[in-house]
Order: structure tokens, then C-alpha cells, then sequence
């Protein structure tokens, strides 16, 4: 397995999680950046008008609840 991305061997989660708060470029660069700091983060990308961020993980090194946790912190919400 490619230990960047997983892209051998499957290994990557994907999800798509609905985020409140986000109103400008700095909230997705925000949501962005925090997520992606997580370990096992491969992808992290917001779609503002949408409110979604679309997340590609390794859940043994980071779970869901880290990533909300991560969105939380950085002051915004999933619901």
C-alpha cells in the first residue's frame, strides 16, 4: 500500500460531512488546514456554498470524531 495516499490495497475512508459557520474563503481555508493537520488526512476540501467538506482518511490513524473534533476547534460545526 502507498503510504501516502493508500491508493494500493484500499485503506482510505471517505466522507462527506455538512459543516455550519463556514461564511468565507477564510472559514474553508480554516476547516482546511485543521483537518488536514490530522494524521491519516490524505484530502480535505470544503465546498463553501455547499457548507459540505469532503474528507479522504486513514481511520486507523484518525477517526471521525477527531475530524469533527478538529472542525469544532477550529470554530465551526458538523451537524
Amino acid at each position: 500500500m502507498c503510504k501516502t495516499c493508500g491508493c494500493h490495497g484500499g485503506g482510505v475512508d471517505k466522507i462527506k460531512l455538512t459543516v455550519e459557520g463556514m461564511t468565507c474563503n477564510h472559514c474553508k481555508a480554516a476547516v482546511e488546514k485543521a483537518v488536514r493537520a490530522l494524521p491519516g488526512v490524505m484530502a480535505a476540501e470544503v465546498d463553501l456554498p455547499a457548507k459540505t467538506l469532503k474528507v479522504d482518511f486513514d481511520a486507523t490513524k484518525s477517526s471521525l470524531d477527531d475530524i469533527k473534533k478538529a472542525v469544532d476547534e477550529a470554530g465551526y460545526k458538523v451537524v
